[in-house]
């Protein structure tokens, strides 16, 4: 692959400083760092479980954003690394730049780690996260021992990154800014690929040609794993074949001996089984997480796997051992017979996909959904998709939009999405107040219901709030 090589690594990442050290995948690289004896530092806007606990391994971590956050060891750091979330007035990238320090993207710095390795790489509008953690943990049950870096912490060893004695890294590759475009994978896997990011790459097909871009970049006598039931992933991979890239499919529509074809699913309580049809034999895939988009995801880790060299049994071992991911459907407590579950789900697909796999978990119960928009382009863009799906839940609460690194549009708020959702009258509310929404849902839940948080921004937070709201309202009745 291209980019730092081994012998690079010690000189360019020696002593590094990350800012917003505290983000998903920032915190990943820092642990890895830290694993490999690096000097690590850094800094967030606050303080944090994941700050506490990079600290603990040993990494300076300042509170705000400021210059000397860069001199928490003697030297100046060797490189400082941004996400594109971080603006270019930042007093620590302006005093990085002032002294001449080497500035990294986020996956610049991940390309560094993964020299010497051999690249495992999982892109795509959604799915990124659970099946590159499917396949990271499939690989440990094979007792190989990956390096990784996800985008969300797994259940089973409550990390999103880790290095291993491995010679194999996988990672999650985010096609967000496009940076995705500097690691150089020999299997690369893209799960679909729809518009979304618009505010970064502007048009629909600038969205769909970094994904060319990406392609490309797959090392010689490497491989393309793509989904044939997604049509923007089926286009992409027929250019690629026909640029002499090899392609495996997956899915219900493919037809080749070397794919894998979903000829089946059974949801059972809380998971579910795919058969699949590979290399002439019929195979049943268990999956430990509800939805028939996550068995696709499951036997796109599989194929990955085999060909990174793993047992189809231990992969099969490791796909039914899966614990799930933190915010993937992750289930958050049970009150007064009351579910709830928190969801990362933030493009309406998959907002449709998670509110069908929850579906056959609600049993008897209604599906009461709190979604919070996450960007105001997004929710410009695709407020009728988003209602349209909302409406598969029975009861819909809709915050307001979660602005991340956006600056607030006139006119755009949740409203524009609730008003679209086609669910009766009174099934639909709006509520612009934070602080109201967990006594709103805990005033509409009742015993048997399932209830979901849904959104990329701090929608996560409500969980606990909605259970003890629960409990409180329940020890007043009783009382």
């Amino acid at each position: 692959m291209t980019g730092p090589s081994t012998s690079d690594f010690d000189a360019v990442l020696a002593r590094v400083h990350l800012v917003g050290i505290g983000g998903a995948g920032m915190s990943g690289i820092a642990r890895i760092l830290l694993a490999r004896g690096q000097q690590v530092s850094g800094s967030d806007a606050r303080d944090s479980r994941t700050v506490l606990a990079l600290r603990a391994q040993g990494a300076h971590i300042g509170i705000g954003h400021q210059a000397e956050n860069l001199d928490q060891f003697d030297a100046d750091p060797t490189a400082v690394v941004v996400s594109t979330a971080i603006k270019l007035d930042n007093a620590e990238l302006v005093e990085a730049q002032r002294r001449g320090i080497t500035v990294l993207r986020r996956a610049e710095a991940l390309a560094a780690l993964m020299a010497g390795h051999r690249v495992a790489c999982v892109a795509g509008t959604h799915g990124k996260t659970s099946t590159t953690s499917m396949l990271t943990v499939a690989l440990q049950h094979c007792r190989f021992d990956p390096s990784f870096a996800i985008g969300g912490d797994l259940n089973e060893s409550g990390a999103n990154a880790h290095h291993g004695d491995g010679s194999i890294f996988v990672a999650e590759a985010d096609e967000s800014d496009g940076s995705f475009l500097v690691f150089a994978p020999s299997v690369a896997v893209v799960t679909n690929v729809e518009p979304d990011h618009l505010d970064h790459h502007g048009t629909a097909e600038a969205y769909f040609a970094v994904f060319d871009e990406f392609v490309r970049r797959i090392e010689p006598g490497g491989v393309l794993i793509a989904c044939a039931d997604d049509p923007g992933a089926v286009e992409l991979a027929d250019r690629a074949e026909k640029s002499g890239v090899r392609v495996r499919r997956y899915g219900k529509s493919v037809t080749g001996d070397a794919d894998a074809r979903l000829v089946g699913y059974q949801p059972e309580h809380g998971s579910g089984v795919a058969t699949v049809q590979l290399g002439g034999k019929t195979i049943d895939v268990q999956v430990s997480v509800p939805g028939e988009h996550m068995a696709g995801n499951a036997v796109a880790a599989l194929l990955a796997g085999l060909e990174l060299g793993a047992p189809l049994d231990g992969l099969l071992d490791g796909l039914a051992a899966f614990g799930g991911v933190r915010r993937r459907f992750e289930f958050k407590g049970r009150a007064d017979g009351v579910r709830v579950y928190d969801d990362y789900a933030h493009h309406p697909t998959e907002v449709e996909a998670q509110l069908r796999a929850a579906r056959p978990v609600v049993g008897d119960g209604r599906l009461i959904v709190v979604f919070q928009p996450h960007l105001f382009s997004r929710t410009a863009a695709f407020a009728s998709e988003f209602a349209t799906a909302l409406g598969l839940a029975d009861e819909v609460v809709v915050l307001d939009v979660y602005g991340a690194r956006e600056d607030p549009q006139p006119g755009v708020t949740g409203e524009l999405i609730a008003g679209e959702v086609p669910l009766p009258s009174g099934k639909v509310h709006y509520e612009p107040s934070f602080t109201a929404a967990a006594p709103l849902v805990a005033g509409l839940a009742r015993p048997g219901d399932l209830v979901l948080t849904m959104g990329a921004g701090d929608v996560t937070m409500l969980g606990p709030e909605i259970l003890r709201e629960i409990d409180r309202d329940a020890v007043e009745e009783q009382g």
